[in-house]
């Protein structure tokens, strides 16, 4: 009896929920049912309230009878599963929003087809898959469709080219092939058309976009446009912004873009177009933005180019673009930043430029522009960043940029500045880099310098700068670098600079410094070069310099210093060292008593007793005359013999050399990326066996140093047979081209920068920036992986995600990147992570291959994703699991695949071991557990992109999204404005208008 009334009771509660809620919270009950919600977004979802009105995300109409939902907002609630068919029966449905959710699977047809009364759809940044459904284009409400980021495939389908009202088309980061489609040119009510970053077959810009007479927003960035801009765009009277960027566009630029009268922001950077700029954007009334660098334009600037009254922003930079700046310019009253870099612009600035605009940026850099910098540059009081590298600018700088207490960046390097600097000049508060170097400034360094509180980088080489260095130079608690080479500083080294905490490289060579070396810097503990050769120091080597942990560039040659070399050095770990041309005397400590140091020590007579060739030979005793002379007869027949031998090795080895390298110099083909200081000549002789600094899979690396100080390091590309040569086709040879010239054009912070690349026959030679700290995964695994704390690793895997993010989303085409690891995650000075190796594999693959070759395994043992093995195809998803081992390596410390973990890889050990013991055995004992949290919100996003399903796993831009939410004092470095994404572009990474 009791378990009847049970049932009864049970039944009865069961009859008054379906009796208290109505049938459209039924509908999102049944919706919810069908989706995962780890964040309890769902949790005051009632099921015992009789409407869902005040359910979170749901909204209702006031005026109705029985308050009918009329919209339902799921934006970032973190819900995972279906697209939930049943929210399309809310037959007063009007607002549907599911972005940046887990959104999987398909959308049908079937699904979507009840939804008669929606307005507005946004299922934006979700997982979606498959082909855009014909039922979207028959709601017969719909005026608002964003799709952007997800997975979707296939062509535009015809039907896209009939919606009823639509206004707001978004299909941006899909993956949609096949070419833009005319019939788009069919939506007369469109205001909004965004298809950016797609991988579209190449096509043009079809002119029937040129019907779109209501059209304001048009998006076609990265959509592998190719061809002449077509006039037709010139009718679109109503647009406001108007994108074609990242694409391979060539021709003119149509004059009829004047007619654009509304046009608020025009953005053509990253083609190919030429000729010159035409005249007319003077007249445009609102334009704000004008944005066509990275191109080929050429001749001069249109006169009325800066007439446009309320226009804010000037890019042509990258281009060859030719003349003078016009002299309107500085009767602008709006202009904010000018970036006219990397042209051919000549003559001298205006004088009034800067006196009426409020200018806060202004970069003119690599140009051959001469006179003086305008005294008026900031009148305005707003200037922040003031770079003209690379001029022939002459002349003293402006009293009045002593004042310009706005500034943060000031790059004058290579110029022909002369005079004193002002004296206000050193001690401006939000100065961070200061750049003077390679002109002829004189004077003293001023003690105003204290009031410099946020100066990271002085970089005052090569200049006549006397006098002694200040002591309130100590109280610049943000300095990084200090670089004063070359130069007449006098006086000794103040005792203040060893109180600076964050100072990472102190360079002070060639220049008539005095004194001991500074005591007490145990505070250097970020110091990684320290470079003081060619002073007058005296007295002995601190023993704490074998205390600081990351020095790894240490020269104190040419100087006085005497005493012994401590035998803490040896705690070093030095690619550069040198002690030569001192007084130094004693024992060499035993680990450089080795021919390798050698040269590190000559010019110390009192060292002579550790290594020979130090010194010169001592008279010693006195031999017999005759004994002498057979001593010497055999030595002189010895070294002939030795000589000849040596001539004959070294005739042999050129002759190898030459075979390898290409028998003529001349013959080289260089290809630069950026601006160089060396020829392919100096990077040729760096390629000896004793330079070299790594071996992979896809070549050699050598580490050159080269005669402008700079280091680099350059990849010898795995060469073929001749035979196989041979039977490479052009197609082939051009396809390695043009896939390095895809890698040339690449600037981020977080990608390793390709200098240029040089090749003869089948020798490809690529040339990078040097890393100084190595590779994540020598420095992770290795003794030194106590360096790398926790803050160090979470800010490389946000460093490594945002590069590869960038090669996933906002390259064009999309870059996978095939082989992702920790030995190809390199780090720079400051333990800045930057990704190398993408694309070289694939590079590698076509050299001496035919059209019908296999291609060989992609990736390493360890990060290879699961479905390889049966797809033998890598994608983005492949890099994100690839990734995601990465994160995992850094959590735990240990190696994708170790003897340790059995029969399975470090995925499967973290998934089991996480299960059976909990955290802890997880995490690396090196780590804080006070960052328990952080690291456990890391180690969830690392399983989840090595999640064995490919759907499953996030982009690359999501996975960035989600570390930089795991703390708090990280901040987003893109901005999502309006649906539209904004890509990186030149600016990263480049010596021209870059964030150093």
């Amino acid at each position: 009896m009791a378990l009847v009334a049970a049932i009864v009771v049970l039944l009865l509660q069961l009859c008054d929920l379906s009796l208290a809620l109505n049938q459209e919270g039924l509908y999102l009950l049944e919706a919810k049912k069908g989706l995962a919600d780890p964040s309890n977004a769902f949790s005051n979802w009632n099921p015992r309230d009789s409407t869902p009105c005040s359910w979170n995300g749901v909204s209702c109409s006031s005026s109705s009878p029985d308050a009918a939902v009329t919209g339902v907002d799921l934006t970032n609630f973190g819900v995972a599963g279906p697209f939930p068919a049943s929210l399309c029966r809310l037959t007063n449905l009007a607002f549907l929003s599911l972005s940046w959710n887990y959104i999987n699977s398909s959308l049908t047809d079937s699904a979507l087809a009840p939804c008669a009364a929606l307005a507005h759809l946004d299922l934006s940044q979700n997982l979606l898959v498959g082909r855009l459904p014909d039922a979207l284009a028959a709601l017969p409400s719909l005026t608002y469709l964003d799709l952007t980021g997800n997975n979707f495939t296939g062509a535009i389908p015809p039907s896209f080219g009939r919606f009823p009202r639509i206004e707001s088309l978004s299909l941006v980061a899909n993956l949609l092939i096949s070419t833009i489609p005319d019939f788009l040119g069919n939506l007369t009510t469109l205001r909004q058309l965004n298809l950016s970053y797609n991988p579209f077959a190449p096509g043009v810009i079809p002119s029937a976009l040129g019907n779109l007479s209501s059209l304001e927003v048009l998006w076609l960035a990265g959509c592998g446009l190719i061809g002449d801009l077509p006039p037709a765009l010139g009718r679109l009277t109503r647009l406001t912004d108007l994108d074609l960027s990242n694409n391979a566009l060539s021709g003119r630029i149509p004059e009829s873009f004047a007619n654009l009268s509304s046009v608020v922001q025009i953005e053509l950077y990253n083609n190919s177009l030429s000729g010159p700029i035409p005249p007319g954007f003077g007249k445009l009334k609102s334009l704000l933005r004008v944005d066509a660098s990275m191109n080929r334009l050429e001749g001069p600037l249109p006169d009325d180019i800066f007439d446009a009254p309320l226009l804010e922003s000037v890019h042509f930079y990258s281009n060859r673009i030719t003349g003078s700046i016009p002299a309107d310019i500085s009767r602008s009253t709006s202009l904010v930043e000018i970036r006219l870099f990397a042209n051919r612009l000549n003559g001298s600035l205006p004088a009034d430029l800067g006196k009426n605009s409020p200018l806060m940026l202004l970069d003119l850099s690599d140009n051959m522009l001469s006179g003086e910098i305008p005294a008026n540059i900031c009148d305005r009081v707003g200037l922040e960043q003031l770079l003209l590298i690379d001029n022939m600018f002459s002349g003293a700088l402006p009293e009045g940029l002593g004042r310009c207490r706005t500034l943060t960046r000031v790059r004058l390097r290579n110029n022909q500045l002369s005079g004193e600097v002002p004296a206000g000049f050193w001690g401006l508060p939000h100065l961070w880099l200061l750049e003077l170097r390679g002109n002829s400034f004189s004077g003293e360094i001023s003690p105003v310098i204290s009031g410099g509180a946020n100066l990271s980088k002085i970089l005052i080489d090569d200049n006549k700068f006397s006098g002694s260095i200040p002591s309130e130079i100590g109280a610049l608690s943000k300095l990084y670098e200090f670089s004063a080479s070359n130069n007449q500083l006098t006086g000794s080294l103040p005792a203040s600079l060893s109180n600076l905490g964050e100072l990472g490289q102190l360079d002070l060579h060639n220049n008539s410094l005095s004194g001991e070396l500074l005591q007490g810097i145990q505070s250097w503990k970020k110091l990684s070069e320290l470079n003081l050769a060619d002073n007058a120091f005296t007295g002995s080597i601190t023993p704490e310099l074998g205390d600081l942990p990351v020095l790894n560039y240490l020269d104190l040659s040419g100087n006085l210093l005497t005493g012994e070399i401590p035998i803490q050095l040896q705690n070093l770990k030095l690619n550069e060292f040198n002690l030569s041309n001192n007084d130094l005397s004693g024992a060499l400590p035993p680990l450089f008593a080795r021919e390798a140091y050698r040269n590190s020590f000559l010019g110390n007579p009192g060292l002579c007793r550790d290594l020979t060739g130090l010194c010169p030979v001592s008279q010693g005793r006195r031999y017999h005359r005759g004994f002498v002379w057979l001593l010497r007869s055999i030595f002189i027949t010895a070294s002939l013999i030795f000589v000849i031998g040596v001539a004959w090795f070294l005739y042999r080895y050129q002759k190898y050399k030459k075979a390898k390298l290409g028998t003529d110099k001349s013959k080289w083909t260089l290809t630069s990326f950026h601006k160089l200081g060396f020829s392919e000549y100096e990077i040729l002789d760096c390629l000896d066996e004793d330079n070299v600094i790594g071996s992979g899979g896809s070549g050699k690396v050598y580490k050159a140093v080269l005669s402008n100080g700079e280091t680099v390091a350059v990849k010898k590309l795995w060469g073929t047979s001749k035979k196989d040569v041979e039977n490479v086709n052009q197609s082939t040879d051009d396809g390695f081209e043009a896939e390095v010239a895809t890698l040339g054009k690449i600037r981020h912070k977080n990608i390793v920068k390709l200098w240029c690349c040089c090749s003869h026959r089948d020798c490809k030679l690529l040339v990078y920036e040097y890393m100084p700290n190595g590779s994540l995964g020598d420095l992770l695994h290795s003794n030194k992986g106590g360096l790398l704390d926790w803050s160090a690793r979470y800010k490389i895997a946000l460093d490594a995600a945002e590069g590869l993010s960038y090669l996933h989303h906002d390259c064009m085409p999309p870059i996978v990147h095939r082989d992702v690891k920790s030995n190809n995650i390199l780090l720079d000075g400051e333990y800045g992570a930057k990704v190398a190796d993408f694309g070289v594999a694939k590079s590698v693959e076509m050299i001496g291959k035919g059209p019908k070759s296999m291609s060989v395994i992609a990736g390493s043992c360890g990060y290879i994703a699961p479905e390889y093995a049966y797809t033998l195809r890598v994608n983005e998803k492949s890099d994100i699991y690839s990734f995601g081992v990465v994160v995992l390596e850094l959590v735990t410390g240990k190696l994708p695949v170790d003897p340790e973990f059995g029969e399975k890889d470090l995925v499967k050990w973290v998934s089991s071991t996480l299960e059976q013991k909990g955290m802890e055995h997880i995490i690396d004992p090196k780590l804080d557990l006070r960052h328990r949290d952080e690291i456990s919100k890391v180690l969830g996003i690392g399983l989840l992109c090595t999640s064995s399903l490919p759907i499953n796993r996030p982009s690359m831009r999501r996975v960035v999204k989600m570390l930089q939410e795991v703390s708090a004092e990280n901040k987003p470095k893109t901005e999502k404005t309006d649906g539209k994404l904004s890509p990186y572009y030149c600016e990263e990474g480049s010596d021209y208008g870059s964030v150093v």
